[in-house]
Order: C-alpha cells, then structure tokens, then sequence
C-alpha cells in the first residue's frame, strides 16, 4: 500500500473537500480521487461519502483514520530515524498567513541546499490553532504570534520579528492626527479572536478610544484591501512584507501602541529532532543577519 494514498485520505477527511484537499497536497482534484479509489480497491471498503461539495468518512473510514494516522507519522519517523541524526525526513511546520509569504520561503531556502533530505509539509492557519497543534504532537514547528501567557516546557521559542501597531488609511485622507482618525472615520477590527487582534484591542482600550466599528476580519491582507478602498481605516502589525500589490494607503505610527512578536515555536522531542534543530537554526541565522527580533 503506498503511504501517499493514506495521507490523501487524511487530507480529505481533515479539510472535507477533495478540491481543498488536492490545492494542500498539489495535486488534481482528478488525481486526488483517483488515488481515493485505489486505496478503497485495496480496503475493499468505501472510505469516503460525497455530499456535494463536501466528503466526510464512512464508518469504514473512520475506523482506519486513526491508525492510519500512526502509520504515516510511523512512516516519516522512520526516515528520520534510519538517517542516523543527519537532518531528514518531514518536517511539518504551521504558519500564519503573513509567515507564510514574508518568512518561511526565506527560511526553507537557507536549508534547501544544506540538507536536501528535510522534507516538508506546511499547514496554514491561526496562532491560536497552531500552539495548540504543536503542543498535541500534529505539527513538529509553527512560525505564529507569541501567546501572551508562557509557552509550554515541552517548547521552545525564538522571537523572530516585533512588528509594530500602526494606523492605515486609505491614501487620500488628508487628516494626519491619529486619534481623530480613529474617532471620526468607519474602523476595520483585526478579529479579536487572533492574539494579535487583541493586542488591537487592547490598544483601544487603555487609550479610551470610542471607534465607529463596521466590520471584523482576520485576514490582514483582506484587511488592507478594504482600507485601500477607502472602505475605513485599520489597526494592524506593520507585518513582513510582502504586503499586496497595488494599495492606496498611508500607515500612522502609534508610539506606545505596543505590537505582536513574531517567531517559531517548536517541540523539543521526538524522532525528527535533528531536522527540526535544522529548521531553528536557519530561523536563527536568519535574525543574525537581518539583525530583527
């Protein structure tokens, strides 16, 4: 049986959708069913109910879920273990959204030609879903907004970026004056649900400023296109670029306003350590040489 047929069932069944399933693994929606089906040949058992758009496991697929999981983490394991302590094997690493376009193709660059035989798998997705994943054994790194409480013991951390608070508007406001700004113009709320969006609030909340609240995201690139609309303005962290292509805005720094660390939280056990240990150190030279965090 081909462990690659597994973990395109896993994919399936965690997103719920061959299509989003197939854009995680690279492949065709046409290629990804076709793999389906030749892994249920070989069960003899369907693993997967279509309703619409949407696939959720049979009661066959749910019984073979979870040791189908062990096997493939079994799988990468034993790469790791077999290279002796050289770095190999699959890393699987989170990210934000912002990391994943402004920090970690820098990161996987300085390791691609250093130790070709680091694979990687990569999941997108919020801070708070990231810790948590770490710490429940799902991902080996996670590139994410430092929690506001200490890290687990089990973790490590390395701050990467401090990225500041800072006001945007859209480019043809001409008022200059951040809190009136704030108080007269429609506000576009980072959702306080994401960490760094409660950095947001908090701001608002020592300073006693009253905003005009329309609307909540928590997409930060979502929210810049809104204010470059001029739709309202925005509190974000001044995060990597890059930034979308082609706003209209103007950023207000906000002295005193704090703002969200960026860096890599990473398990300190487990088979992969040495390609993990990889994976810090490249973050590390990273900041070494562009002298942030």
């Amino acid at each position: 049986m081909d462990t690659r047929f597994l973990e395109s069932f896993l994919a399936v069944v965690d997103s719920g959708s061959i299509a989003e399933a197939a854009r995680r693994l690279n492949l065709t929606p046409a290629a990804l069913a076709q793999r389906l089906r030749t892994l249920e040949q070989d069960l003899g058992q369907p693993l997967v109910l279509r309703a619409g758009r949407r696939v959720r496991p049979t009661a066959a697929g749910l019984a073979v879920l979870d040791p189908a999981r062990r096997l493939i983490d079994s799988t990468r394991d034993l790469r790791a273990i077999a290279a002796q302590h050289e770095p190999a094997g699959q890393l699987r690493l989170g990210a934000i959204a912002t990391s994943l376009t402004g920090l970690l193709p820098e990161v996987i660059a300085r390791l691609r030609d250093r130790h070709p035989r680091i694979d990687y798998y990569v999941r997108p997705d919020s801070s708070v879903n990231l810790y948590q994943a770490v710490l429940g054994g799902e991902l080996d790194a996670a590139l994410m907004v430092q929690p506001q409480f200490p890290v687990a013991k089990s973790t490590g951390w390395l701050t990467l970026r401090h990225e500041p608070l800072v006001l945007i508007v859209p480019a043809a406001l001409a008022e200059d004056d951040p809190h009136r700004i704030l108080t007269t113009q429609p506000f576009i709320r980072y959702d306080r649900n994401q960490w760094g969006g409660q950095v947001v609030d908090r701001f608002l909340r020592q300073n006693g400023l009253k905003v005009r609240e329309w609307l909540e995201l928590d997409a930060l690139d979502a929210i810049a296109g809104m204010v470059s609309r001029g739709l309202g303005v925005a509190i974000v962290p001044d995060w990597a670029p890059p930034w979308p292509e082609g706003l209209r805005l103007r950023r207000h720094a906000l002295p005193g306003a704090g703002g969200r660390q960026l860096g890599v939280l990473w398990t300190l056990t487990g088979a992969r350590i040495a390609a993990l240990q990889a994976f810090v150190a490249a973050c590390r030279a990273r900041n070494d040489e562009t002298g942030q965090a």
